[in-house]
């Protein structure tokens, strides 16, 4: 059984351009546009991780991490926070919220199957 990962960014093509990487490596993906819209499918269908970006319409991924770890659905389920920021702030921020592991944009398609699969335990 493939695991799923959800995949949440308001850019579509980065969203498929991970989506395509994780996909190619085995992985089940699902996308959504912002945390609001993550929030619903996290409700929906179990996951076994979470990318996330930072700065989305509607709920930022702070925001985001916040309120799903926050939730049954979200508890043990490890975050990636995805981000063209990489000040140390922020993923202060991001940890305090419950995020497992930081990523820089542009990603490494190489660096991000081997957080993803250190991730889920693959």
């Amino acid at each position: 059984m493939s695991r799923r990962i959800l995949v949440v960014d308001d850019s579509p093509s980065l969203r498929r351009m991970i989506a395509m990487t994780l996909k190619g490596a085995g992985y089940d993906v699902v996308e959504a546009e912002d945390g609001l819209d993550a929030l619903e499918r996290v409700a929906a269908a179990r996951f076994d991780a979470v990318l996330t970006d930072q700065n989305m319409p509607r709920m930022d991924g702070l925001s985001f991490i916040r309120e799903f770890k926050s939730r049954p659905e979200g508890q043990g389920i490890p975050v990636v926070f995805l981000s063209t920021e990489s000040e140390g702030e922020l993923k202060d921020k991001a940890r305090a919220a419950g995020a497992l592991g930081w990523m820089t944009k542009p990603f490494d398609q190489a660096k991000l199957l081997s957080v993803m699969a250190r991730v889920v335990g693959a």
